[in-house]
Order: structure tokens, then sequence, then C-alpha cells
């Protein structure tokens, strides 16, 4: 690696290059921390041209390549891998463009979520996406794993806000598909990639839709005595075509967590529950939905309903909220959070089923998430020093998996696949379906250096490759 390390440096300046072992650590792993190898090289390009160049490079080499951008994914998509190099997104914090008249903003893919939103809002403007993480995340890490957020029960995922990308290839090929289309012409390939796990490329610009800012906003808190009433409650809203902009859940464990941290936003610490709500749009919109939404919240029996007084009251709701993950440090030095879909009619089944689990494996388990999508995030507490509770996490996380599959709901809502679920991919895709995705990941990657062994399983593209060399076109020797 010496030699490839100097030849990095020249592309990239002292500061582009991290090789020594003490500044390495902290690229081990993003947040699936359980899962940890040493980075040997870690390339922070400042722009398209430098990533380009690296990659180039590292093809010529013949040595894998996985991107990160600022370590928050949670199912191990950013992992080094033996003998590759880590490109990282890191220093491209450009925001090249905001365009308030088309609404649409041209960044970087270093830029961090909340800054991109900060800088529309000059015009009166937002990114909606808001993951959990937005206060470090970035937004080529979201195109990556498709990130979601508390807002996009309305305003959906990420792949519905990219229009457009600059990609650079496995060889160091610059792909430029920046210029928004809404109706391209042909393949979606900018659709195509959003979700890719860093097994197509590497997106080093990003242009994005921004959407106005609502001109009125209310953020609602109901207390609920059961974790069932709050699920109930959820499932009526939903069934009754109301449209707030975020259905968000937070259980006892959870609360307690967030109330004795800095994140403490006011949740009454002897609940079971607590449903954040929020609605948004204009004056009577938002007081039709919001008189609508109270009337079905009183058929299940809350303790209290309040709405935020004011913008400093909405703010440390969302903060208590947001900030869940990591107040959970107060409860174990480890978490695992799972990721799954299931269907809305069916939320407090499902919880009672992850609440079984854990407790059938003396787990702590604190459950916090997107109620609206049905995106559940099980957050189960552990120390990993333990292997034999290491051990006992991953069969609860696969216990849980399986059961949302099974009830009809999907491995992942916005954590992505990455190393995590590579086992579980089988739960929901048949063989032809694996196929599929390999074939498609050979169009962008032949050499499959990007990301290798992430998102798709392993032995289904052995399998594949496997079956081209069986069967040899006549005439090849």
């Amino acid at each position: 690696m010496h030699r490839l390390a100097q030849e990095l440096r020249s592309i990239l300046g002292p500061r582009g290059l991290i090789d020594d072992p003490t500044k390495l650590l902290p690229y081990e792993s993003d947040g699936l921390a359980m899962v940890a190898v040493p980075a040997e090289l870690v390339c922070l390009p400042r722009d398209t041209q430098e990533a380009a160049a690296c990659l180039a490079l590292l093809h010529r080499e013949g040595v894998p390549v996985v991107a990160r951008g600022a370590g928050t994914g949670l199912a191990g998509g950013a992992t080094p891998v033996a003998n590759g190099v880590v490109v990282s997104t890191a220093r491209m914090r450009d925001i090249l463009e905001v365009n308030p008249l088309d609404r649409f903003a041209r960044v970087q893919a270093g830029v961090v979520n909340v800054d991109l939103t900060r800088a529309a809002s000059r015009h009166g403007l937002r990114y909606a996406p808001d993951p959990s993480s937005q206060m470090a995340c970035t937004i080529g890490g979201n195109v990556a794993n498709n990130s979601g957020g508390p807002h996009c029960f309305k305003h959906g995922a990420t792949t519905r806000h990219i229009q457009g990308l600059v990609i650079v290839a496995h060889d160091g090929e610059i792909l430029d598909l920046s210029e928004p289309h809404l109706d391209p012409v042909g393949y979606d390939l900018v659709g195509l990639f959003v979700g890719s796990e860093g097994t197509f490329g590497l997106a080093t610009e990003v242009t994005v839709k921004l959407v106005p800012t609502p001109a009125l906003d209310e953020v609602l808190l109901a207390v609920f005595s059961t974790l069932d009433d709050a699920c109930d409650c959820v499932s009526e809203i939903i069934a009754s075509r109301l449209e707030p902009s975020a259905l968000e859940i937070l259980d006892k464990l959870t609360i307690e967590a967030v109330e004795a941290s800095v994140f403490a936003a006011g949740y009454p610490v002897g609940a079971e529950a607590v449903l954040l709500m929020e609605v948004e749009g204009a004056g009577p919109e938002v007081e039709g939905t919001s008189r609508a939404i109270r009337k079905i919240v009183d058929r299940h029996s809350p303790l209290d309903v309040r709405s935020a007084r004011n913008a400093e009251e909405r703010r440390k709701l969302w903060a208590g909220r947001k900030g869940a993950f990591g107040a959970m440090g107060r409860i174990a030095p480890d978490l695992y959070v799972a990721d799954a879909v299931v269907p809305r009619s069916r939320l407090r089944e499902l919880i009672r089923t992850t609440i079984a689990i854990c407790h059938e494996r003396n787990l702590r388990l604190a459950n916090v998430f997107h109620a609206g999508d049905g995106n559940l995030h099980p957050n189960i507490c552990y120390d990993r020093r333990n292997e034999e509770e290491v051990a006992r996490v991953l069969e609860a996380g696969h216990l849980i998996l399986k059961a949302c599959v099974e009830a009809g709901g999907a491995l992942t809502g916005e954590h992505g696949v990455g190393l995590e679920k590579l086992e579980q991919m089988d739960l929901l895709f048949a063989p032809h379906d694996l196929d599929a995705m390999c074939r498609v990941r050979d169009v962008w990657d032949p050499e499959r250096r990007m990301n290798p062994g992430k998102l798709v399983p392993l032995r289904a593209c052995m399998e594949l490759r496997t079956t081209r060399l069986e069967h040899k076109p006549e005439g090849i020797a």
C-alpha cells in the first residue's frame, strides 16, 4: 500500500489522504459498530475531478473501493473491506447553487443535510427528507441509502427529491446526469442509482428538489398509558386518509432516556408511549387536519393531548425525537437499530412481536419509530464486549425482520441492507430477483470492486457468474 499511498497523495495533496493508524481508527465502522474492519487508506477528494483521478488509479491497481459520507449509516454500508480503500466525501461540502425560481439546489455530496435546508431557508424553501441524523449525515449518504426521516410520511424518501447526479464510475469515468429532468427519456439512471449503497459508483454532486417552507405548522403531542393505544391511534389516522406531515411514536424506555439527556423535550416520564405529530400547510388546512386528528386521538384513551405553544417548544419536541438514538447511550454502551417496514394496520401486532422476541432473550428494547410509514426501529440495547449478548442481539434482529416480512412488510425502510441484512435478503427476494440485481450491478461495476460484499448476497452473485461460465455461446472455447 505504500506505493499506492504515494500516488494517491500526489493526486489529493497532504490533507487528502489518511494513512496514519491512529487517524484511521474512526473509519473502521459506521453506525453498525459491532462490525469493525481496520481501514488501510482513506482518500478525501475535494471535488469530482480528484475523485475521478483516485478511482481511475484504484481501477488500474484493482483495489476495492468503499464510499463513505459521515459514517452515520446503521447497516454497515461504509464498513471497510480487506485490502481496500475508503473514499470519503467529507471535504466535498460546497453548496454549488440554490435556484429559488425553479426550486432546486446543486450540492457536493459531502454537504450535511441540515446545512442544505439552512441555505434554502433564506429563500423560503427547504429540503424535505430529514433523517434523525440530519445534523451530521450527508446528502451523498442519503442518496446511497435512499434515506427517509419523520417528514417523509408526507414528502417521500430521498429518491423523490433527487433530480440529478454527477457520478464517478468504477474506472474513474465521470457520468454527468446533473441537469434536472422531470421525466427523463430512456432509462432513469438517477432513480436507479439512488439506494444502490455505493455499489454502482460514487456520487460527487447532487441536484435536489426544494419545497416551500410551510406557511404554518402545528406540533401535537399525545400521551398514552399503553403502547397499544398509540399504535392503534396511528392505524386509525392512516385509515381516515388524513395527511399530517409526521407521525412518530416513542415508548417508555425511549422517553426516559431522552428526558435524562441533553435532548430533554418535556415528554412525560410516567407515560408508556407518546405520539408526536405534525401538521403543515395553509392556516385552514392545518386547523381542519389538526381538529380531525384530535377527534381520533380522543377515541384511544389518551392521558393528555397538547399542542406546542411556540417555535421553541416545537424545536424541543423534535430535538427529543431526533436525539433519541444518541440518548440511548444512557441505557447501554451499544445500540443495535433494526429497520423494517410493516403494514400500518398491523402496527400493534408487530410491536408486540418485537417486544416478545427481545423479552424471551433477556434483551432491553426501546421502540422509537416512523409510525406513519410503518417503519419500525426496534432499538436493542447491549454491550458489544459481551459476545454471548451480541449473539442474542443478532438472533433477535433476524427474528424481528423475519416476522415483519412474513406480515407483508419489507426488510428496510431507510437504513439499507449493507452488511447487516445480507442473510435476510432471501426472506423477501427469490433467486431470480437477486439474479436481476446482480446483472444490474455488473453493468455499473463489472469487476465488483465498488463496496464489495454489500447489499446483494455474495452467493447470489457467485451463482450468477458460475451459471454464465457454464453456458458459453457456441464457438467460445
